[in-house]
């Protein structure tokens, strides 16, 4: 939950434990609906992921983490584990899952030895209660010497009482006032779409493996997800909460995504649904290309997919850093991605395109600017006077066809909505128009306008009649 008029943060509670133990479906319970991707394979979650939850009268923002592994050195297994550590070490309550119905195994034992040093903030919760099953795990974890552990059921929703009474030891409950304050600023953010204080929602999307971690972490300035040589690191879309230059960003990671005929592992299906989500929850969506192939056909099929939405797009160019030795392979491949991007997208022209190395940091300075510049003409609105002496002029410059041995007219037209800008146009005869006309007025709206690089829609309707509704006399 997000402070408001400059409170203290909520405080922090971490779930861990090893992998397969609930650790996600207690968090998908906790924030009150389905954030990280829950599967029956171990070692689903690998990044940490952060989301405001309640419990009772307790706010707190409540952090996922992956699979506590006892592997060392750099094995993907061992870099996971780091981000648990850091994550504990960051929480003020750690919540302790252990798999009631499995009983307390050799990991459970390993990693209750490194909490004891923390035992003061650590819980002990004992998951799948339900029922008899787990009443010999839960009398094991007794044994763990981290306190009493509280039974729960998180597919079920059981035991949540006693959980609460165990963390309102280590949390404050918020008063009327704060929980007020709370839901004043929720209806402001949603009252005003435009709000500066609402973080701008930029999503990090592309192909497998392309870089989309490394730009994050680089974006931010230390290790906020784990990046690695292996592709597909990134499962569920990762939040980050952010800020440049004094506006509030909320950066998402998201999983990559392959062509849809690759896609057989009910897992990646669900990580790329993760994916297709936070697109359409997003104000900008910053494509990430990989220099030594850009253009693919996956490449324009996950842009293609940002401008269905309507969204705000960047086209991010990574590790250019390869090809800065070859000037003419360079620029043939620069003529190439903007060829590709102008035939397959014409009706977003001028896309902007941001070379850079997310590796070594060279032209990330461009990125956000790009992002910023793009996400204000998204949300651009033109007055309606101003619309339609410019649709005059347009019906003087290039006049409607004839339908039927008449000219169609061009009645009125208003901007109905911005993000993206969409316009409604009234004419007389909409059927009869055509495509290439309409084109013309989107291209000629993006020129005058100032409209690059952003969907626009435009749709037609006949005006009524005003004597239709009339009876003959």
């Amino acid at each position: 939950m997000p402070s408001v008029d400059n409170r203290p943060a909520p405080p922090r509670v971490a779930i861990v434990g090893r992998p397969n133990v609930g650790k996600s479906t207690l968090f998908n319970r906790l924030v009150g609906k389905r954030r990280a991707i829950v599967d029956d394979t171990p070692g689903v979650t690998r990044d940490v992921r952060e989301a405001p939850a309640t419990l009772g009268d307790l706010a707190f923002t409540l952090l996922d983490t992956a699979g506590w592994e006892t592997a060392g050195g750099g094995a993907l297994e061992a870099r996971m584990r780091r981000f648990t550590e850091r994550a504990i070490d960051s929480a003020d309550v750690v919540l302790f899952l252990i798999d009631a119905r499995a009983g307390i195994v050799p990991l459970d034992e390993s990693f209750a030895g490194w909490l004891r040093k923390r035992a003061g903030k650590v819980i002990v919760v004992a998951n799948k209660c339900e029922g008899r099953a787990g009443q010999q795990g839960l009398a094991e974890a007794h044994g763990l010497g981290l306190g009493e552990p509280i039974p729960v059921s998180a597919e079920h929703g059981e035991g949540l009482s006693d959980l609460h009474e165990a963390l309102a030891k280590h949390i404050e409950p918020i008063s009327e006032e704060d929980e007020d304050a709370e839901d004043e600023a929720g209806a402001d953010e949603e009252a005003d779409a435009v709000d500066p204080k609402r973080p701008l929602l930029l999503a990090i999307v592309g192909r497998p493996n392309v870089g989309k971690s490394t730009l994050l972490n680089r974006l931010v300035g230390e290790e906020r997800v784990l990046t690695g040589p292996e592709a597909g690191i990134t499962r569920d879309a990762i939040r980050v909460e952010w800020e440049w230059k004094g506006r509030p960003v909320r950066l998402v990671d998201t999983a990559g995504m392959r062509r849809r005929s690759r896609i057989e592992a009910k897992l990646e299906a669900a990580s790329v649904a993760d994916t297709l989500d936070a697109i359409r929850l997003a104000d900008v969506a910053v494509v990430v290309l990989d220099a030594a192939n850009m253009a693919e056909k996956q490449d324009l099929a996950v842009a293609g997919w940002v401008i269905e939405e309507g969204r705000a797009l960047v086209i991010a160019v990574n590790k250019t850093d390869l090809l800065a030795d070859d000037r003419s392979t360079a620029t043939k491949a620069w003529r190439k991605l903007t060829d590709r991007l102008e035939a397959s997208f014409a009706q977003v022209k001028d896309l902007p395109i941001v070379g850079l190395s997310a590796l070594n940091g060279r032209g990330i300075e461009r990125l956000m600017p790009a992002v910023f510049a793009t996400y204000d003409v998204w949300n651009k609105r033109i007055p309606t006077p101003k619309l339609n002496r410019w649709l005059r002029e347009m019906e003087t410059l290039h006049p409607p066809p004839l339908a039927k041995g008449r000219r169609i007219r061009l009645r009125f037209m208003t901007q109905i909505k911005r993000r993206p800008p969409t316009f409604v146009l009234s004419v007389s005869q909409p059927e009869e128009l055509g495509d290439d006309y309409l084109r013309f007025l989107i291209n000629r709206l993006r020129d005058d306008f100032g409209l690059p690089g952003v969907p626009i829609r435009l749709s037609m309707r006949k005006p009524k009649n005003p004597y239709g509704g009339r009876a003959r006399r």
